[in-house]
């Protein structure tokens, strides 16, 4: 079905509601959003809706596309009022589903207006993608799925919106949506679908930077970088140029593209909730202020637009049938996100790699990391990957506390190690003459296209594996999706010619993590986690401190008779390598103080990635640039 924006791969089940409403006119909305109160983190929205006697049955939307959840932040809709030539209408949420209204329509209205104001979480509310905090004094984001109403009865692709925006006086803004007419602070785009909508965030600000990634090429990529502050916005000379190699890369790893225009939406703030959010033809990514000015903070999320970046043909443009809905209020089936995000995870972290965004070795450090930590997931023992795939819609609102027993979205970060692992079997089985990018460009090239949805399942990826070459990719993923270890699945790292392994020396790259979190990473010393202020947020079972009795959520107050800072406790752990005497803790547990020793003499231990000099280097060439 061919769309305003979108042409778009139909399933059967949405064919089916189409052949039902050919006889009727598809609606034509009309949605108009004052962000000027964005300050205060507040957005007003009108929206005018036809209409006919009788109930009109409205969605808020659900599921929405990326989050893999039912989080359509429906708890933050306020002020919802419904008229009808000019008088209040009488509207009632359903009792089954929050998400739903009624609005009851008398005879001769035929259009209605609904007006409802949006309230932004603010920071302390700890909220994920977009119910998460969207606006500070200087800047905002809005998703549409935030302030949207659309009627039953029809598909996402069928209704058709003329959006509007009125912005803060003096903010720039960038999003995909295209520009109808753009008069003083309000700005009117072309008409485009429902879902085109959803998928078309906007960024603005008073500190705005539009930086072209790839000028004068036929299907352009650009920044539209919103901050806090202009100084936030000067950037290094070389970050620009690794930037401007990320469209050039892609490219040469999928051999296509699958937009018109690409819009990276990044967010420089200390004040909106963190994340990174896909869609067709731009992408929502939110971090610090100082990440593009701070060595650290770059380095520490440098893969964050890689990855979101990726998702434009592996999650947008190829996605998973049971993923792929009619509207937003059908359940999403989050089974094969080990592919969805999993793939996505390894191909955007070595796209960083091949853009200069890290070099070699911060790739390795950041691979390290990411092995010991799946190394030390106890949780392993009784959900595999599979299950943190299939529970994907609680775990992303899961505590941190007890995160390694119970397990968090971990087809992320097992993902990546899985599919490393992929790769590296292609190249041995190919000789080297193949990897993972001919998958790439078989699963996620061919023509170029508009934004496209072309489905896949579980068959469709071992056919694709077995195209690129024979092997048993059913009987591989099949293992590797059931597997309760022990130890994480390090296979791929091996087979490319490294091995993890464990010394007191912190990689730059966790060193980062630790300043961010401001706390202490001694997961694979003694086994736990702790705040600056000696919180622990998690211990690993199995380990020193969970086997003393040491659980989440108590306090260390000092360390071998001292109190604790982060220096104390390293110290202690350090100088416990020539001791006999057991690490002393002191630790409060709701309000009762306990003194735990624990026999531990191995001092810290952190990750890093070695040589092994008796197989092939395949991981130098795999973030080779192209």
């Amino acid at each position: 079905m061919t769309f305003a924006r979108y042409v778009f791969g139909v399933v059967s089940s949405m064919l089916t509601i189409c052949v039902i409403s050919m006889a009727a006119v598809a609606p034509h909305l009309t949605i108009a959003v004052d962000a000027t109160d964005a300050p205060r983190k507040i957005f007003h929205a009108q929206l005018t809706i036809p209409a006919s006697s009788g109930t009109l049955t409205l969605y808020y939307p659900k599921w929405i596309p990326g989050e893999h959840a039912p989080s359509g932040p429906v708890i933050d809709v306020t002020g919802l009022k419904f008229t009808g030539n000019g008088h209040l209408l009488n509207w009632r949420r359903a009792l089954d589903d929050n998400w739903t209204v009624n609005v009851e329509v008398p005879g001769g209205v035929n259009e209605v207006h609904a007006s409802l104001d949006f309230v932004c979480a603010t920071p302390e509310d700890n909220t994920l993608f977009s119910s998460g905090a969207s606006a500070t004094d200087k800047l905002a984001i809005i998703s549409w799925n935030q302030v949207v109403l659309y009627p039953k009865g029809w598909t996402s692709d069928q209704i058709t919106y003329s959006p509007s925006v009125r912005f803060p006086s003096g903010w720039k803004f960038g999003t995909a949506l295209q520009v109808a007419s753009h008069t003083g602070d309000e700005v009117q785009f072309e008409p485009v679908s429902l879902y085109t909508l959803v998928d078309s965030p906007i960024i603005t600000g008073q500190y705005f930077k539009l930086f072209p990634m790839n000028p004068g090429q036929e299907f352009p990529a650009e920044m539209d970088i919103a901050a806090d502050s202009p100084a936030a916005l000067q950037a290094p000379p070389e970050l620009w140029e690794h930037y401007q190699n990320v469209p050039k890369q892609a490219l040469a790893l999928f051999g296509t593209t699958h937009y018109r225009d690409y819009h990276f939406l990044f967010t420089l703030s200390d004040y909106v909730a963190h994340f990174g959010l896909e869609h067709h033809e731009s992408n929502d990514s939110r971090t610090y202020e100082r990440t593009m000015v701070d060595p650290q903070l770059r380095m520490l999320h440098a893969s964050l637009l890689t990855h979101e970046y990726v998702h434009s043909w592996n999650g947008k443009y190829r996605r998973p049938a049971d993923l792929t809905t009619s509207d937003y209020q059908q359940i999403m089936q989050d089974d094969l996100l080990w592919v969805y995000e999993g793939l996505t995870e390894y191909l955007g972290d070595v796209l960083a790699a091949r853009s200069g965004l890290w070099d070699a070795d911060q790739y390795r450090q950041n691979l390290s990391a990411v092995a010991a930590y799946m190394d030390h997931r106890s949780g392993r023992t009784w959900r595999n990957l599979q299950d943190t795939a299939d529970s994907a819609a609680q775990l992303y609102y899961a505590p941190h506390q007890w995160d390694s027993w119970r397990r968090d979205t971990d087809y992320y970060d097992e993902g990546e190690l899985d599919w490393l692992w992929a790769d590296s079997i292609i190249r041995r089985q190919s000789n080297g003459k193949k990897s993972i990018d001919d998958f790439c460009k078989i699963f996620h090239g061919g023509p170029h296209t508009a934004p496209t949805v072309k489905t896949y399942n579980f068959d469709d990826v071992v056919s694709t594996l077995n195209q690129v070459v024979a092997y048993d990719w059913r009987g591989f993923w099949a293992e590797r999706l059931a597997n309760h270890g022990p130890g994480a699945p390090l296979g791929g790292i091996e087979n490319a010619g490294w091995k993890l392994v464990y010394d007191e020396s912190r990689s730059d790259m966790l060193r980062a993590w630790e300043d961010e979190r401001r706390g202490v990473n001694a997961s694979y010393s003694v086994g736990l986690l702790a705040a600056e202020d000696g919180v622990i947020e998690d211990t690993i079972e199995g380990l020193p401190a969970a086997r003393a009795g040491i659980g989440a959520g108590m306090k260390i107050i000092a360390v071998n008779g001292r109190r604790f800072t982060i220096q104390v406790f390293r110290d202690a752990l350090t100088a416990g390598k020539n001791s006999k005497e057991p690490l002393q803790l002191i630790v409060e547990n709701t309000d009762y103080v306990r003194t735990f020793n624990l026999d531990y003499h191995g001092g810290e231990k952190y990750p890093h990635l070695v040589r092994d000099e008796s197989k092939p280097d395949m991981l130098t060439d795999i973030v080779r640039p192209r």
